[in-house]
């Protein structure tokens, strides 16, 4: 077992970025992937929220790093998938508190324990952004189909081409079907025209993401979710699966042809 350490950055925030790595790390344990996640933005944590365990946390990452505790005793294990952890962030230090160096040694301490090692990025390109993607294997960016977001994303692919992390694959973020049609949203077209970088996943607009979150039960654990289907999808494609693109349409299509159907327009 040598874990892949992948990291979920977005540049800008607010795009979902914290939500996505909290579903594909239940996603992949859920397929029987042991997981590890690392909330890399110190002093703002919030990914224990979204997996439910805020309750549960006793040591944080900085408690490792300054040797309070060993890095198990930091691994807070779910509630519901015994092969998935959280090691959360500390909630009243700073970014200054955890060094590149740092995350590389504990991501090191990591590899032969777990498949997988995800580490959420904090928003932004400053030091939490350098200390995410120092010992990552991969990087994932999440945008939204907005200009501001795709502007600041753009940014991160450049830092990340000049760190020699190879090129990122992108998590495209609540698209709506309906906007794009009506020309009042980004295409994935559009966005990609935009980037340059491969595209590994599309995720449908779904309120069923922040009644989930709000929860502490994320999406993906929902069948009936498109969301949480995009979400699964993009989990086995990051454990090398060719997984076909969701129908996004489909939906809309069958909504369109029962108004037909009933006179309506």
């Amino acid at each position: 077992m040598t874990a892949q350490v992948i990291t979920v950055t977005s540049g800008k925030g607010g795009v979902g970025k914290t939500t996505a790595v909290a579903n594909l790390a239940t996603a992949l344990a859920a397929d029987g992937m042991k997981v590890v996640c690392i909330d890399g933005d110190i002093g703002l944590r919030n990914l224990d929220v979204i997996l439910g365990l805020e309750n549960r946390i006793v040591y944080d990452i900085v408690d490792v790093i300054e040797g309070r505790c060993k890095l198990k005793q930091a691994m807070i294990r779910d509630k519901h998938y015994p092969e998935l952890y959280l090691i959360p962030a500390a909630q009243t230090r700073d970014k200054s508190a955890v060094s590149p160096t740092d995350m590389v040694r504990i991501c090191k301490e990591l590899r032969p324990i777990a498949d997988f090692v995800l580490i959420d990025s904090p928003a932004g390109i400053e030091r939490g952004f350098r200390n995410s993607i120092a010992a990552a294997d991969r990087v994932l960016i999440v945008t939204n189909p907005e200009v501001s977001a795709v502007r600041d994303a753009d940014r991160v692919v450049g830092i990340l081409e000049a760190e020699e992390k190879g090129s990122p694959a992108l998590i495209l973020n609540r698209l709506n079907p309906a906007l794009v049609r009506n020309n009042d949203m980004l295409s994935a077209d559009d966005v990609l025209d935009l980037l340059g970088i491969q595209l590994i996943g599309i995720v449908p607009e779904d309120e069923a993401v922040i009644i989930g979150s709000n929860r502490g039960a994320p999406v993906v654990t929902e069948p009936k979710s498109r969301a949480g289907q995009a979400f699964r999808n993009i989990a086995k494609r990051i454990q090398g699966q060719d997984v076909p693109f969701m129908d996004l349409e489909q939906k809309n299509a069958l909504w369109s042809a029962l108004q037909r159907f009933t006179g309506r327009k």
